[in-house]
């Protein structure tokens, strides 16, 4: 949303920036590519080739507008997520075996086929059959066959003796295989059909993979002169609502609420905190398995404002905000353990711009040098520049985009920005920039329509690196209540950010400002906001030669005491997410977005446990460290698109079944006919990519595939069976007619929810009395709970024909997210065997997977919602000793 004209250069990002990514870990074995040898086979995984991404690489290059429609269009790359999750299930697979037989891989990005396959083959040279590559558009050339970047489509190499191994797994996960080469020794690469003698491509490998001659840029630095930043200190108000309202720092709530947050039941700290759940925090934690509390961090930073004023400074700056973020997470080996991905979006061939890239350049490298952390990776579109018909030009600030990526020593240990309902704790605020206040490139500027003659830099990186390792340690000791950086709209926004999702309290910040209050509150200097209780935080900074100043305490106000001022905190939240509101009417249903706005503050989150649940793994007489069998067997069922099996298969696992992975391809085939399994899950995702609508057509492959029909209809005819759906496993249910087979036609459909949009949100689901063998023993609770549905909509004419299992807790909207008929979260067959619900439960299984857990109880080893898969087990359990 960032736009500025001064003299003759109009800025914005009228090209978008958009970044996406994602982080993972893999095993030591498998980090470094083993060497090809000849007659090793050269396989292509994944779908059909297009007229997609033809030519992005080079259309990416240059300015927006430079080329026609047409060319720019074809340019652009298209997802398929579900071949693409096809495709890794079937890698996965080989990865997780004791030796792992795939000798190389990459992906298919900017070059296609080309790029992937030549690099494959850079050691040793080989043939590519072209007419075995897969094409879905018959009007393909040559070289759009081999040069296009459609994507979900990855290229191995692998022995000839793994071969049919690999072809198995692959038809298991319907993951289109194809061989379409080989290695060859010769260090020539020749692509073409293989019943023709002409060639596309026949050349030696060194021509193309050979040294490549340098390019050498010429540019001319220019001076920045841009306009200072004038205020009024009589304004605070007026700047506060303001600064509140800009996108870069209102609230984000339209963004999260679309996006799964919860997939994998792996997820530790995503956007969303606090009792009122806004998207607050500034890191995202994933943990690494489900009985270790080790795990992955993750968190961003930029600075395109700073970065118009004072490249240098700017890309200083953005390393320093993904330190900040990710500063509070426990990370295993603290600032050394950091490393950063670098992705430089930048107006390049404008004339200063280059210029202005190498000191940016320059700048991070010294930077992450001194502060003793790398850099191994990063990518850079240079042609930010978009050019309209009329001849106008709009340059978008140069920006580096900085991911900073560490390991966590223990996920539960993550600190929020919520602040802790302890009133008379204290808030201490550590400048980690050691400079003095400027408002150049702030968000303050940017209201003001103006961008400044000065930023803020950092001056003693060494300084930095102890107060980051300083804040570390306090983590480490306990010793931080709450916690959140310094970045976009100053310290007066943190403090704020920090009063909005707790419910019932405020500040009073009785610290004395220089006597320019607007540079205090509104410079954007790199720093944190601690939330201390006692003095022992306070003495180790001391000890450790790190300056901070006490800021004020906590208290039981719902206010801002600030500067002598008084602002009401409700009322400024309601400042804050109205952005996020107006964004949100956009993309919602009439209504949906206002009922959101309306309800944020007013449907908290509050919990009513089990009395008898105390959180331990031992009191159900379950183990993490489980390797015996327990000969109950459970089974989840996924199709493809599933990408909840995971975290279910765990959760029956723990509780104490033992758990068999059945695709819809082993029923379909007779590999598995259910007939030694007395409970079934049928998983969460998208299944065939939701086409038709959710789960019509995994319906299909069971009402139209024989064997599957039989083993189905077997499994439900016995009487010593369980059944649980979640989400599209729901959908499946209800689809099928599972629940209330008496109904025939009449069996209730799940239907796309009120609002017209996919929802993921945690929220309160309330457990009526109820004879369902999983949820009966809850009756009575109030609990936390993930769900992330486009159709979960229960539309009940009436009660009578359906027996109620879970609840929403409240009936409105967004606290009843897909504005279900009685708020219904669950439904469960007459007899209680078979239930159907659309949260996930077994993605809340830890009090680390809850984004607001009742305070004091956060160690827990468990959630309550352990309980409910231990009540299927011991059910199956009698039913089966009783035979």
């Amino acid at each position: 949303t960032f736009e500025h004209i001064e003299g003759d250069k109009k800025l914005g990002f009228d090209k978008v920036i958009m970044l996406a990514g994602g982080i993972g870990y893999g095993k030591a074995e498998d980090a470094q590519k083993e060497h090809l040898q000849a007659g090793d086979k050269i396989v292509l995984l994944g779908g059909d080739n297009y007229r997609i991404g033809m030519g992005g690489g080079a259309v990416s290059s240059v300015a927006t507008g430079e080329y026609g429609n047409a060319i720019e269009l074809n340019a652009i790359q298209r997802s398929n997520p579900e071949m693409q999750k096809r495709a890794m299930n079937a890698i996965r697979a080989m990865a997780e075996m004791e030796k792992n037989p795939i000798v190389s891989i990459h992906d298919h990005g900017a070059g296609g086929h080309f790029n992937c396959l030549s690099e494959l083959l850079e050691e040793t040279g080989g043939n590519i059959d072209t007419s075995k590559i897969p094409v879905g558009d018959p009007t393909l050339s040559q070289r759009e066959i081999l040069s296009n970047e459609s994507q979900e489509r990855m290229g191995l190499a692998i022995k000839d003796k793994d071969i049919a191994f690999l072809q198995r797994v692959a038809e298991r996960e319907r993951s289109p295989m194809y061989v379409i080469g080989e290695a060859t020794g010769d260090q020539q690469l020749v692509f073409g059909k293989a019943t023709e003698t002409h060639k596309p491509i026949n050349f030696k490998v060194e021509h193309l993979l050979g040294s490549s001659p340098k390019t050498i840029l010429t540019d001319a630095a220019t001076t920045s002169n841009y306009n200072e930043v004038n205020y009024d200190a009589s304004k605070l108000e007026q700047y506060i609502n303001q600064v509140l309202q800009l996108e870069a720092v209102a609230c984000k709530d339209w963004l999260t609420n679309k996006v799964d947050r919860s997939v994998t039941g792996r997820v530790a700290t995503q956007q969303t905190c606090g009792a009122i759940q806004l998207p607050l925090n500034n890191v995202g934690v994933m943990a690494l398995d489900f009985v270790s509390h080790t795990g992955i961090a993750t968190a961003n930073g930029h600075a395109p404002g700073a970065a118009l004023v004072d490249a240098k400074a700017g890309s200083q700056l953005a390393i320093a905000e993904a330190l900040t973020n990710i500063v509070f997470a426990p990370l295993t080996h603290g600032l050394k353990g950091v490393s950063l991905s670098a992705n430089w979006m930048w107006p390049a061939k404008q004339q200063g711009e280059n210029a202005r890239l190498y000191e940016a350049v320059q700048a991070v490298s010294d930077f992450a040098l001194a502060l003793g952390i790398n850099i191994p990776t990063g990518k850079d579109s240079l042609s930010m520049t978009q050019k309209y018909p009329n001849g106008e030009v709009v340059l978008s600030p140069g920006t580096v985009i900085i991911s900073a990526v560490a390991e966590v020593n223990d996920v539960r240990k993550t600190i929020s920005p919520a602040l802790q309902p302890k009133a008379g704790s204290q808030l201490i605020y550590i400048d980690f920039s050691k400079d003095k206040k400027k408002l150049g490139g702030s968000s303050l500027a940017q209201v003001l329509s103006a961008l400044g003659k000065a930023t803020p830099t950092i001056t003693d990186a060494a300084y930095f690196a102890n107060a980051f390792n300083a804040v570390q340690q306090l983590i480490q000791q306990n010793l931080v209540l709450a916690g959140h950086d310094i970045s976009s709209g100053g310290l007066i926004t943190t403090l704020l950010e920090m009063c909005f999702p707790t419910p019932g309290i405020g500040l009073n910040i009785n610290h004395t400002f220089d006597a320019d209050v607007v540079k205090a509150l509104f410079s954007e200097n790199p720093g944190v906001v601690l939330q201390i209780e006692n003095s022992a935080a306070e003495k180790f900074l001391q000890n450790n030669n790190i300056d901070f100043i006490v800021l004020g305490e906590v208290t039981n106000t719902r206010t801002l005491s600030i500067a002598n001022h008084q602002f009401s905190i409700d009322a400024l939240s309601d400042v804050w997410f109205k952005t996020s509101f107006l964004f949100d009417q956009k993309q919602r249903k009439k209504g949906h977005a206002l009922k959101r706005f309306e309800n944020y503050k007013q449907q908290k989150l509050d919990y009513t446990f089990p009395k008898t649940f105390t959180g331990r793994l031992a009191d159900y007489g379950l183990s993490n460290t489980r390797t015996s069998k327990s000969n109950i067997k459970a089974a989840i069922i996924r199709e493809k698109g599933s990408n909840g099996e995971r975290e279910m298969a765990y959760a029956l696992h723990l509780a104490g079944f033992d758990v068999k992975d059945v695709h819809m391809t082993d029923l379909i085939s007779g590999r598995e006919d259910l007939r030694d399994v007395n409970m079934i899950a049928f998983v969460g995702g998208f299944s065939n990519s939701d086409v038709l609508g959710s789960a019509k057509g995994w319906a299909g492959a069971f009402l139209y595939n024989e064997k599957a029909k039989l083993a189905l209809d077997n499994f439900y005819k016995r009487n010593d069976t369980l059944s649980l759906g979640v989400c599209n496993g729901c959908q499946l249910m209800m689809e099928l007619g599972l629940l209330y087979p008496e109904l025939g036609d009449k069996h209730p459909r799940m239907h796309h929810n009120g609002s017209g949009r996919y929802e993921s949100a945690f929220v309160n689901m309330s457990v009526p009395e109820n004879n369902s063998v999983m949820l009966s023993t809850y009756a009575g609770t109030r609990l936390g709970v993930w769900l992330a549905h486009g159709e979960g909509r229960f539309q009940l004419k009436d009660q009578k024909n359906y027996t109620v299992a879970a609840r929403f807790s409240y009936e409105q909207y967004p606290g009843n997210p897909n504005d279900s008929d009685f708020a219904t979260a669950a439904l469960c067959s007459a007899d209680g065997r078979h239930l159907a619900i659309m949260p996930h439960i077994e993605r809340s299984l830890f009090a680390w997977n809850w984004p607001y857990y009742p305070a004091g109880k956060q160690q827990h080893e468990v959630s309550p919602w352990i309980e409910a898969f231990v009540n299927a087990r011991k059910w199956v359990a009698e039913k089966v000793t009783s035979k």
